[in-house]
């Protein structure tokens, strides 16, 4: 049997996913690699300990698996978007990586809105407004502060690109990472010359781009042998981690929709026509279906605020349950679902790290409202669960005043786990709400993607189809989505209400 091969270059670390020729998942494996801060809000990346990494999982994955590595008839590649990897002409990294949740190009940003004539004109050439974490913010903060490194660079790359010119020596890049950098006319799906002659920047560093399918190499026989696999195996385009995630969701249909709830939280929706907000407030980006698109709001802190509460005031659940030999998780939910809905008026802002959907608030911070002298442990940390809920019910209700009709939201992630709030969040969304049978995320798309690149499949949908399945759907209940709905307008007020007051909150911890 033939298998496929997805890598997912994260930021924590690299996955590498093994797929039968019937898109069953048979292994995965996960390499770590570290984060580097030079400075306070900077976060950087050695390329080359992606490709360790990349070289560790794909060789632990198939002997994991029992399966001959030289078995694998194709490669995709997903990876964390927006980083910058910029390289001379031999394909030497010339710097360390510039990652996405890098915030030192808050001047570039704003600088390139100025120079085009504001957002709105931006987001028309480009489908986004500049972002601190978009690449051409990184690339012309080299070019201001590191004016010899910009002279050398020969070409440019985005971070699951690197390892495909690791694997196959070829310079290429695909329409749904490139989307990403505020570089690409998503709507001709190549290089935008308005924004190319704008900023000056040399046509020739970036690559060409190909739809996600598409074959872009083979694997060069050095490289084979070095991971084990069949030297000229082919290797797709791949996408970004949310598209790839996305496509390992099966969102892949016009009005289907994910919402997935790691640190951070997405609601993302696949859409055959490409529109954009003219606020800037949801990101538009192309899909890894070719010709089609996906706009999607992410949240910063959702899982990100549970785990937090764990760590910090959720110690006497997380000795219990290591006694019991359950997850604390599970023992939390519990207090939470022994508390009422809307926990007696108090409630969670979760801008632990500030916010991206829908305010773009550096300086949100997180807040307990309403604690009174009844308020309990099971209060908490419900509160907690129902502000990322109302998070993401941010993103749910744009989306849909943009146009976007959602049939089907899938859920995924930590808020997938629980029976309890899988159920507060389709009460929340007031959405048919589903999980499938997957939940391998990134990696799991793009060898969907090899698949169907190589041949096995007529097309993506055809290989999503033949793996993903959905497994439990979940019906808003009619009282409490009415008690939400009342609940989600008062939560709305509070952000407005203490926006004036973040940034003195900011200035007074430094």
């Amino acid at each position: 049997m033939a298998y496929y091969l997805g890598i997912d270059i994260g930021t924590s670390g690299t996955k590498a996913l093994l797929m039968n020729a019937k898109a069953k998942v048979l292994a995965t494996a996960t390499a770590e690699h570290d984060i580097s801060a030079p400075k306070p809000g900077w976060s950087e990346q050695d390329p080359d300990d992606w490709w360790r990494a990349t070289v560790k999982a794909t060789r632990a994955v198939t002997k994991k698996a029992g399966v001959d590595g030289k078995r694998i008839v194709g490669i995709g590649l997903s990876g964390q978007m927006h980083g910058l990897v910029i390289t001379d002409d031999a394909g030497a990294c010339l710097r360390p990586s510039i990652i996405w949740n890098d915030q030192r190009t808050a001047r570039q940003a704003a600088n390139i809105e100025r120079a085009v004539g504001g957002r709105k004109k931006l987001i028309s050439l480009v489908g986004n407004p500049a972002m601190t974490s978009y690449t051409l913010t990184k690339l012309l903060w080299v070019r201001d502060n590191e004016p010899k490194v910009y002279e050398r660079i020969r070409h440019m790359l985005l971070p699951k690109d690197y390892i495909r010119l690791r694997l196959t020596g070829e310079y290429v890049g695909e329409v749904a990472d490139m989307s990403g950098t505020a570089m690409l006319n998503q709507k001709t799906r190549d290089w935008s010359k308005p924004i190319l002659s704008k900023f000056q920047i040399d046509r020739d560093i970036l690559p060409p781009v190909v739809e996600s399918h598409e074959v872009t190499g083979k694997v060069t026989p050095a490289v084979a042998r070095k991971l084990g696999i069949a030297a000229g195996t082919p290797v797709v385009g791949g996408g970004g981690d949310q598209q790839s995630g996305a496509l390992g969701n099966g969102v892949v249909r016009a009005s289907l929709a994910s919402a997935t709830m790691g640190t951070s939280g997405v609601v993302y929706v696949h859409s055959r026509q490409y529109r954009t907000d003219p606020e800037g407030r949801i990101n538009t980006y192309c899909a890894s279906v070719p010709g089609e698109y996906c706009m999607f709001g992410c949240m910063l802190s959702t899982g990100g605020s549970f785990q937090w509460y764990r760590n910090v005031l959720g110690q006497a659940a997380v000795d219990a349950a290591r006694k019991k030999g359950v997850d604390p998780y599970e023992l939390l939910t519990e207090q939470a679902a022994a508390a009422p809905a809307g926990c007696e008026g108090l409630f969670w802002l979760p801008y632990l790290t500030g916010e991206r959907t829908p305010h773009a608030d550096p300086y949100a911070r997180a807040c307990w409202i309403g604690i009174h002298s009844r308020t309990t442990r099971n209060e908490l940390v419900r509160s907690v669960m129902e502000g990322a809920t109302f998070a993401m019910n941010d993103a749910v209700q744009l989306l849909k005043q943009l146009g976007l009709r959602l049939r089907e939201i899938r859920l995924s992630g930590g808020g997938a786990r629980s029976a309890f709030w899988r159920q507060m969040q389709a009460d929340v969304y007031g959405q048919k709400c589903t999980t499938i049978n997957a939940e391998e995320g990134p990696a799991y798309g793009v060898a969907l993607l090899a698949a169907a690149g190589t041949g096995a499949f007529s097309n993506v949908r055809e290989a999503c189809k033949a793996g993903i399945k959905v497994t439990r759907t979940i019906k808003a209940d009619p009282k409490a989505r009415a008690r939400y709905r009342k609940l989600y307008e008062q939560y709305r007020r509070l952000y407005p209400a203490l926006r004036d007051e973040f940034p003195r909150l900011h200035d007074l911890s430094e």
